[in-house]
């Protein structure tokens, strides 16, 4: 079975808690505080594996959790961490956040790892926290806590050329011909159930992936039969082969089927239909041999209602490879003047904004002796444990959350100015405003 969607639930690690714990050594009556720290909690990470063509394995498992981080224990021994949980995907995969759809991380062109959920940061030992006033603290830090994420995995396969038509129409066959893929062929009409690719070498070109997108049928975009669940695989390609049944063996208009699948991938997605399109023109053995000469050809027609519109028309017969070299070699150079970018759809939702919580306390204060800005509270040590600040949008997120919690209107306040150090839980910024 082809699988290309699957619904699966993921949770990151917790942070080990930190340890309370004090010297008790011969001749040390008076040991200090030795509470080693929590473990780092393992992440999920999401990674490509070339080898993959389905999500299948996502259908049947559907819980997938990282490894809690190990507390502390006496003598500063920190915790071990969490393990990580890598799950492989296949390339074209899009991962959405499931209740509003929005795309997390397109498994796509550059994008061969993504770390989506970071385990929980581990809890400080008491041993940070004695101070010349408190020399045995009797508390320790908790680890943070794990983060968890319902996904909705979508696989939109990855061709540079899309073959459409109605169902019955040869899409197959030309694919058969054309490259070494063997999909299934029988003269029915729901023959393909799922998107066949191969490879065309053609000579003196480095050549190019074709899929053969399932028949789709009038009102596949609202979701009639299986189109709605099929469209999806066209969205990457660059060029669209639109075949038709040019010798209308089925008593179907070819001229109104055209205008039928287009005004489909309209309504499913407008950008689609603007994509660079071709037509072939099949089945022409059977116009030659199973037609009075006398009658008009119907590739005439086709020709005649398309042309003008710049899209290029080619007769061809995918059973007896008649035109077909004229027909990928025209698909080859409109690749070539398209360059070489692959489809990659934006991320939407950030994780990271699942942990937003402005409604606890944190405090801003000058520390005249470092001369620095400290900056602490629960909610900006959880935004700080699972943001990535070597990323760019994870910086600026970082960024955007101390602005909305008002921690950058009271740094103004107490007379912050350019170039001054603030300090965050280990981590110290330069302020500009």
């Amino acid at each position: 079975m082809f699988a290309d969607r699957a619904q699966i639930y993921i949770k990151s690690g917790k942070g080990g808690d930190g340890h309370v714990s004090f010297r008790r050594e011969k001749y040390v009556p008076a040991g200090g505080p030795d509470g080693g720290d929590g473990g780092r909690g393992g992440d999920v990470i999401f990674e490509v594996d070339e080898g993959l063509n389905t999500l299948i394995d996502f259908r049947n498992v559907r819980k997938y959790k990282a490894e809690d981080g190990e507390p502390g224990n006496k003598k500063n021994c920190h915790g071990k961490d969490g393990r990580d949980i890598v799950l492989k995907v296949p390339p074209g995969t899009i991962i959405k956040e499931a209740e509003t759809g929005q795309v997390i991380m397109d498994m796509s062109g550059e994008n061969r790892r993504f770390v989506i959920l970071k385990g929980g940061r581990g809890g400080c030992g008491n041993q940070h926290y004695a101070t010349s006033t408190m020399q045995a603290p009797k508390y320790a830090q908790p680890g943070q806590p794990a983060r968890e994420l319902k996904l909705m995995l979508e696989l939109k396969v990855i061709a540079d050329v899309g073959l459409v038509g109605l169902p019955n129409v040869g899409k197959s066959t030309l694919l058969s011909r054309v490259t070494n893929a063997r999909p299934k062929i029988a003269n029915y009409h729901f023959t393909t159930l799922n998107p066949n690719l191969g490879v065309v070498d053609l000579e003196g070109t480095k050549g190019f992936v074709i899929a053969d997108i399932p028949g789709l049928i009038e009102g596949a975009s609202e979701g009639v039969g299986l189109g709605h669940e099929f469209l999806r695989h066209i969205e990457r390609t660059k060029v669209i082969i639109h075949i038709v049944d040019a010798a209308g063996t089925e008593g179907r208009d070819p001229v109104a089927d055209i205008y039928a699948i287009n005004k489909e991938l309209e309504a499913y997605n407008p950008d689609i239909a603007k994509r660079p399109q071709v037509i072939a023109a099949n089945k022409i053995d059977a116009i030659y041999h199973g037609t009075d000469s006398e009658e008009p050809n119907p590739v005439d027609a086709i020709k005649a209602e398309f042309e003008p519109k710049g899209i290029a028309v080619y007769p061809i017969s995918a059973v007896s490879g008649e035109g077909l070299k004229a027909l990928l070699y025209h698909v080859n150079e409109m690749l070539e003047s398209l360059g070489e970018d692959v489809t990659v759809f934006e991320q939407e939702y950030f994780p990271e904004m699942a942990v937003k919580s402005s409604d606890e306390p944190y405090t801003v204060k000058y520390d005249e002796k470092n001369d620095q800005y400290v900056v602490e509270g629960p909610s900006v040590e959880k935004m700080l444990g699972y943001t990535n600040l070597e990323s760019e949008k994870g910086f600026t997120f970082f960024q955007n959350f101390l602005k909305e919690t008002g921690i950058l209107q009271q740094l103004e306040n107490l007379g912050i100015e350019d170039g001054d150090t603030v300090r965050i839980y280990g981590h110290q910024f330069d302020y500009y405003k």
